[in-house]
């Protein structure tokens, strides 16, 4: 009842490219293509760079242990 039906859809987009042509809605179109594929790609590599930076938990673990045993080691030597 007050939804917008195909034709009145179809009737805009008529206007639209007659207002700005086709090359012009073509180019919008590639840069808001291009826009979003960097955006995507900035996201992945800072997720990346996240990962990369963070450690698993247990290798976390293990190098503080080494740490302190070698710690101990050298104040036992002296």
């Amino acid at each position: 009842m007050g939804g917008i039906s195909i034709w009145q859809l179809l009737i805009i987009f008529a206007i639209i490219v007659l207002l700005f042509g086709t090359k012009k809605l073509r180019s919008l179109g590639s840069d808001l293509g291009s826009a979003v594929k960097g955006f995507k790609s900035a996201v992945t590599d800072e997720n990346k760079a996240d990962a990369d930076f963070k450690e698993p938990q247990g290798v976390q673990d293990q190098s503080n242990q080494q740490q302190t045993t070698q710690s101990k080691e050298k104040q036992n030597a002296e």
